[in-house]
């Protein structure tokens, strides 16, 4: 038998690591932040990592708003991944608070890795990113990803990783690894890059037990996922301007009574809110038209998410310049 062939059981499948707060020898368990700009691929990575769509995304900058926690089970470690939002200079109280829950979030983790999008150069924001992670204490290990290498050439790819290893020269930072990664590829080769970094970033890790028990893929609500597939499905074709005036509340969610078991059935009540009027009547659409399509797609997302069928049921709602209102972004969650 070989090493490899070792590695499985007579079925051809993974054993199971240990269980659920069992410590084990050799046995590694721990965070690992992804960080960088918006738009620099963090969201798409975290879910090609664990396997399954956790994380909302889409081509609009400063998608995420949250701190989502999405957990990979292997043999031999448990790597729980913490997608942040990306830091930019913000221009209302939201775009603050965000950038204070990333820098409040990386301090805790075992690993910070920075993503640098290979199809674009290296530029201020990468550098003031670095540069704050490079502030962190030194326990905590600083990994570089090239991420979208789909995007770019070879010749490309490798003047990007260059450029990576000059700016931790340049600031005096140890990368423990610097890694090319394609998250959307469906090719061999995307995939072996992807399990790579799977192996590479639990090799930093500490040993330690399992923190989630088997299966457990995030920690978020249901009610928080639900809402964030509502904002996706919404964000999907609307003007540059509106999708950072986006947000999702979900207000009642829950079983219907009265159903037979085998015919169970989801009824979700959910408020997108904007801040103008204007606003209001892009994401209604004519006659309801683009609401209704928002819903068909979620609805489809959440089912898939919560394995039963799904009634959704959407509203929207003005909360004027919520995104700069205090009192607004505590209602709203932020």
């Amino acid at each position: 038998m070989s090493e490899h062939d070792r590695d499985f059981d007579v079925q051809g499948v993974a054993p199971a690591g240990p269980l659920y707060g069992e410590r084990t020898e050799g046995y590694r368990s721990g965070f690992a932040s992804f960080v960088g700009r918006p738009n620099a691929g963090k969201s798409t990575l975290t879910n090609a990592l664990v396997g399954r769509k956790i994380v909302i995304t889409s081509d609009k900058p400063q998608t995420t708003r949250t701190v989502v926690r999405g957990i990979v089970h292997r043999p031999d470690g448990q790597l729980i991944l913490v997608d942040t939002p990306g830091i930019h200079r913000p221009r209302t109280l939201l775009g603050e608070r965000l950038n204070d829950l990333v820098e409040a979030t990386w301090t805790e983790v075992d690993v910070v890795a920075i993503c640098f999008p290979a199809n674009e150069k290296i530029g201020p924001g990468d550098k003031r990113i670095a540069e704050n992670a490079n502030k962190l204490k030194k326990s905590i290990k600083r990994v570089a990803i090239a991420t979208k290498t789909d995007l770019a050439d070879p010749e490309r790819i490798a003047e990007h990783l260059l450029d990576i290893t000059r700016l931790g020269t340049e600031l005096g930072i140890e990368w423990a690894e610097i890694i090319p990664v394609s998250s959307v590829g469906e090719s061999e080769k995307d995939k072996a890059q992807i399990e790579l970094l799977s192996d590479l970033l639990l090799g930093l890790l500490p040993e330690g037990p399992p923190l989630y028990p088997e299966g457990e893929l995030t920690d978020a609500p249901d009610q928080i996922l639900v809402a964030e597939l509502i904002r996706e499905a919404a964000l999907d074709g609307v003007r540059d301007e509106l999708p950072h005036s986006i947000a999702v509340v979900v207000e009642e969610m829950g079983l219907r009574e009265g159903r037979d078991e085998d015919r169970p059935l989801m009824d979700i009540h959910a408020n997108l809110y904007v801040e103008r009027d204007s606003q209001k009547g892009i994401v209604i659409g004519h006659k309801g038209s683009r609401l209704k399509s928002v819903g068909q797609r979620a609805r489809l997302q959440i089912a898939e998410l919560l394995g039963v069928p799904v009634f959704l049921d959407l509203h929207v709602k003005i909360a004027k310049d919520w995104q700069r209102d205090p009192r607004q972004l505590r209602k709203l969650g932020f």
